[in-house]
């Protein structure tokens, strides 16, 4: 079986699986405990802030574990909104964004009456004057991806932060699909917030983190005095770790699993020279996304179809998942009634895929299409 599909989650590193069944035999305490088994935990938590803090050229203190990058992104979006809001109640963000910045801002102007306006892509992607005409008095945050999980198009992070330093806006930058790939500074890119998911990048499910650069927002989940008062709740440290000792890897690694990657999609590109095909993407885009297309051919057809020759891939976002529904990021880029929506694939790769797997998946493709 082949796995194309890392953009919804990565299998783990054996170097992470082997730091958690350590972490699992030796640390069982709780961290918040005073005694030699929660120091212990204590310990280990703080070292894996620091090593997350590392890879991010920043500091430890600047650091929040989640639950993943929905909580992350609903913790800056409803925390910090509803704490400014007597500043302003207008935010801007764009038509690309995953679902877990679209719906908490969503809720925001249902609920409490804020005001939203989402940017459009124009000439195929988000333009950073876009957003700075769509900037008034009374904007208090401005929320965009790093990297489009269906696409891989890279957003125009260092503009935006560069236009917003005369701004008083905060600057919240969802770098799920970005993290442990390529190098990700929020402090040199003029980044507030950034949240990041640990299963994107080798880590385990259900566990992220936040980098603030001040911690300047209402906790969502109170209960306890974990993370610095800001999220109530023994932190979940087994998988703290191994998320720890992910990002730690793939920044180790960074410059050659992004150079394994690029052979990779040069090797499908190359293979697909002789199909009528598109690709959904600009030319800034990562190479671990590739959004294609084979004009007429159903992608829910071919989805199937791949599946029983033992090839995953899918047809956008895993959170998704099940529905109907087209991908709201082809319809903005393209118009709801483009046959992109009902014809395009979305092949993610690892630096643990191979070009042996690009040829055998190449091979099947060939007879599905044929």
């Amino acid at each position: 079986m082949i796995y194309f599909d890392n953009a919804a989650t990565t299998p783990l590193l054996p170097e992470v699986i082997d730091k958690m069944s350590e972490t699992m035999k030796t640390t069982f305490g709780n961290p918040s405990s005073l005694h030699a088994h929660g120091r212990m935990a204590s310990k280990l938590l703080r070292e894996s802030r620091e090593q997350i803090a590392q890879s991010l050229h920043t500091l430890p203190n600047r650091i929040f574990f989640t639950s993943g990058g929905s909580e992350s992104n609903n913790t800056v979006i409803k925390g910090y909104c509803l704490k400014h809001q007597a500043d302003g109640k207008h935010i801007i963000t764009t038509a690309l964004e995953h679902h877990a910045v679209l719906e908490p801002i969503e809720y925001l102007v249902e609920r409490f009456g804020f005001e939203v306006t989402i940017v459009q892509p124009r000439d195929g992607r988000i333009q950073a004057s876009d957003i700075k005409a769509a900037l008034r008095p009374d904007t208090i945050l401005v929320s965009t991806m790093f990297a489009n999980n269906e696409t891989g198009d890279l957003l125009p992070i260092k503009e935006i932060g560069e236009l917003l330093k005369d701004h008083p806006a905060a600057f919240h930058v969802d770098a799920v699909q970005a993290i442990g790939k390529v190098p990700v500074y929020p402090e040199e890119l003029g980044i507030d917030f950034l949240s990041a998911s640990a299963h994107k990048f080798h880590g385990p499910k259900g566990v992220g983190f936040l980098y603030a650069a001040v911690p300047d927002f209402d906790n969502l989940i109170h209960g306890g005095d974990q993370e610095s008062k800001m999220r109530a709740s023994t932190e979940n440290l087994i998988s703290i770790v191994g998320m720890a000792t992910a990002l730690q890897q793939a920044t180790l690694h960074q410059v050659e699993n992004f150079n394994q990657v690029q052979k990779l999609g040069q090797e499908l590109v190359n293979g697909l020279a002789a199909y009528d095909y598109y690709v959904n993407a600009n030319d800034d885009h990562l190479p671990f996304v590739w959004n294609l297309g084979f004009p007429g051919v159903q992608n829910d057809v071919l989805l199937m179809r791949l599946d029983l020759a033992g090839i995953s891939v899918s047809t956008g976002s895993a959170c998704t998942a099940g529905t109907v529904q087209p991908s709201h990021v082809l319809e903005a880029l393209y118009g709801k009634d483009s046959s992109r929506l009902k014809e395009s694939l979305r092949i993610s790769f690892s630096e643990l895929n191979t070009v042996e797997e690009v040829q055998d998946f190449l091979a099947k493709l060939k007879e599905i299409l044929s």
